[in-house]
């Protein structure tokens, strides 16, 4: 009797699931009936292969699942132009508005004072309002994989990194990809180069080549939105790791993995909460378990064995029981920053990563 009872409870669950879907659905479906214009700003452009071009596939996977027309700005800089874009595009009708670049942030916040009536996400952003959502995936923790790889590629134990501004983000990035070198090899060193530009292919061009004129690199891997290293990294045959995008086709040679986004993982569920009128003014800072960042596949030009270890890497992420910033974490003065037992607070992780773990080179670590 009681066998039948469990049986029918548990028919009567998946009975009551199925109508909450069906139901979700047909709520999906009347809130994406009308068409909705979307903005969307970028300080690059669509074709990239890099930071913006990942932000436009995201939007592209989605649009039509949504029911969205969007519109694309391209290579817009970070001054007052971007106020007189967002005021062209919410004159067109645009009733979200998405800006993909830092340097956005005090035009992104302006514009959302002056509208209340219109949803604005700013990517890599600080500060959220009532209608200004701030996002973000936690690239780091993908960075760190990135790094274990580079820690086992390595022949000469000098790792180059190039890099746009001593910013939170990027030192968050060049930290985490330290801590997965040393990781697996503790010899290694991870020189930095600075650009001062998020897309000058000179500047980056010249960090590139000063690292390698400097230093004995073998591998090579970048924080910037031009892939210009990883074309000389290419053209010398330096084993490179890029990001944003797998890039594989364009450097078989030398490519060995990249942190990537997959920005449709968050656009699809946050727009249609916009459309729902859901919409929450929040930070958004998601990992790997919601696949927004994950590990571009391991090319052919790996190392045999390095892949099994960046697995069972992944998987303590996947469990939630590790994160890259748990101690005991020394900085490059040897002082602990992170101790045994604890882990940074979000708020640090953000807002106020001014400093570089063991095994960084920089101009200020030196």
């Amino acid at each position: 009797m009681r066998k039948m009872l469990v049986i029918a409870v548990g028919i009567m669950c998946v009975i009551m699931l199925g109508i909450t879907l069906i139901s979700v659905r047909e709520t999906d479906v009347e809130v994406t009936k009308n068409k909705t214009k979307v903005g969307f700003i970028l300080n690059g452009t669509i074709d990239d292969h890099s930071w913006s071009q990942s932000h436009y596939e995201g939007m592209e996977a989605c649009s039509d699942e949504l029911n969205l027309e969007v519109y694309y700005r391209e290579n817009v800089p970070a001054s007052e132009e971007c106020v007189n874009v967002i005021e062209e595009l919410i004159g067109q009708g645009c009733e979200i508005i998405i800006c993909n670049s830092f340097g956005f942030g005090e035009y992104v916040q302006k514009e959302a004072k002056e509208h209340p009536e219109i949803y604005f996400f700013h990517a890599a952003g600080v500060e959220e309002a009532d209608n200004l959502a701030t996002y973000f995936g936690r690239i780091y923790q993908v960075r760190y994989l990135s790094g274990i790889v580079a820690g086992l590629q390595t022949e000469t134990d000098e790792i180059g990194y190039v890099a746009a501004f001593p910013i939170s983000e990027v030192n968050r990035g060049i930290n985490a990809f330290t801590l997965g070198v040393r990781e697996v090899n503790p010899d290694a060193h991870v020189y930095v180069e600075w650009t001062q530009s998020w897309t000058g292919e000179a500047e980056a061009e010249a960090a590139a080549g000063k690292l390698l004129a400097e230093h004995d690199i073998d591998v090579l891997t970048i924080h910037t939105d031009t892939n210009r290293p990883l074309e000389i990294a290419e053209e010398k045959g330096i084993w490179c790791i890029g990001y944003n995008m797998d890039n594989s086709g364009l450097y078989p040679n030398t490519f060995l993995t990249a942190p990537v986004f997959e920005w449709e993982n968050f656009y699809e569920p946050h727009i249609l909460e916009c459309l729902q009128g859901k919409f929450a003014g929040r930070h958004y800072w998601e990992g790997t378990e919601t696949g927004i960042v994950s590990l571009a596949p391991l090319s052919r030009n790996v190392k045999p064995g390095i892949a099994k270890t960046v697995e069972m890497a992944e998987q303590r992420f996947l469990s939630g029981t590790f994160d890259v910033f748990y101690g005991p974490i020394k900085d490059t003065e040897g002082n602990v920053r992170v101790g045994d037992m604890e882990c940074m607070t979000d708020a640090e992780m953000l807002n106020s990563f001014d400093w570089y773990v063991e095994g960084v080179v920089t101009d200020s670590a030196q």
